[in-house]
């Protein structure tokens, strides 16, 4: 019989004359000097609590029994003594005790931006429109961004990295930066259909959800020229943190819009005479024979999902990327590089 990876009894004691046991989890056990198959114990009429029932089977422990093993395992198990296996911090086979990292410290809705990372917060310091409330970095970061922080006439908060991983938590890549401000002023969609007219596409997101997605996209944006993003308000990555560190600088380059309607707001932008082209990979026309001429928007859908079906039939038409045919899909944030990259080389011709 395969022994389940849990099967090891941390713990014993008798409820309701039952013997109930607690089992480890499969990282705190040594598994060359300590073989204890629970279901030899089961066999012997003890009930078993899962491991993610632990908590409850400990709760429900008489007192004298809390803090007090009650369970001699076979020779060679090794413990931690009269602090119980079953919390955090447990020592399997006289190992390391590893505790858990503290989560970050929760940050209310208020409405600051909080940008991390040298990129992000150098290209916020470097943009007149961004309004700079606090500056919060290591001495080394700060004298890598001496410059731009003179220029902003700011004083830093000194702090260490370990004051950064618990407000950010500890595997946020802040590289010793934490800069608060206000958000960037919206631009109206008939200004970015006045820039469309000129310039390069607008980029439309239909609850494109993921950060990393959303900052990408922006960093092709601003490479391939587009004239700006609109996404929605809600379903969308907030403007800060995860996105922009993804976006290396790019949230300050373009031009972004979020909007409570979709829809609407590709109507309103098809009456000031943007044509709007939706990405699809089962349209049957191709984004490469588009003329693009003239403003143009195109729409990117959700990973997986795909447009909208309303999003799709606001759309003048639906058109697709052609690739190979072993591979017919293409990562939203690619998708968005290879359109606005088309778009480039039709309008340079």
């Amino acid at each position: 019989m395969r022994q389940h990876p849990n099967e090891i009894a941390l713990r014993g004691f008798e409820r309701q004359g039952k013997r109930v046991l607690i089992p480890a989890r499969a990282a705190d056990v040594n598994w060359k000097s300590a073989p204890f198959p629970l279901r030899e114990r089961v066999a012997e009429g003890a009930s078993f609590v899962p491991s993610d029932a632990a908590g409850d089977a400990v709760d429900a422990m008489p007192d004298d029994h809390k803090g007090k093993p009650r369970f001699r395992p076979k020779s060679g198990f090794k413990g931690n003594g009269d602090r119980g296996g079953y919390r955090s911090g447990f020592k399997a086979g006289g190992g390391r005790t590893h505790r858990p990292q503290r989560a970050p410290e929760p940050v209310e809705d208020d409405g600051i931006v909080r940008l991390f990372g040298v990129h992000p917060v150098e290209a916020a310091l470097r943009n007149p429109d961004r309004v700079v409330l606090r500056l919060k970095a290591t001495d080394n970061a700060a004298n890598r961004l001496a410059e731009a922080i003179a220029d902003r006439g700011l004083t830093h908060e000194s702090v260490t990295p370990r004051d950064l991983d618990r407000l950010l938590g500890p595997d946020t890549v802040h590289q010793g930066l934490l800069l608060e401000t206000e958000p960037l002023p919206e631009p109206a969609l008939e200004d970015l259909a006045e820039a469309a007219a000129i310039g390069g596409p607008l980029i439309l997101l239909d609850q494109v959800t993921d950060p990393h997605n959303a900052g990408a996209i922006l960093r092709s944006a601003a490479a391939f020229g587009a004239s700006g993003v609109i996404t929605t308000r809600r379903h969308s990555p907030p403007l800060n943190g995860t996105l922009a560190k993804s976006a290396s600088g790019a949230l300050e380059l373009v031009k972004i819009a979020q909007v409570q309607n979709l829809a609407r707001a590709m109507s309103d932008l098809r009456e000031a005479g943007v044509t709007i082209l939706g990405l699809d990979g089962t349209a049957t026309a191709a984004i490469e024979d588009e003329p693009f001429t003239g403003p143009v928007a195109i729409v990117l859908g959700a990973e997986g999902k795909g447009l909208r079906q309303l999003t799709a039939e606001s759309c003048d038409r639906l058109v697709k990327i052609a690739t190979a045919d072993d591979l017919r899909s293409l990562n939203v944030s690619n998708a968005a590089a290879v359109a606005l990259h088309t778009a480039l080389i039709k309008r340079r011709r």
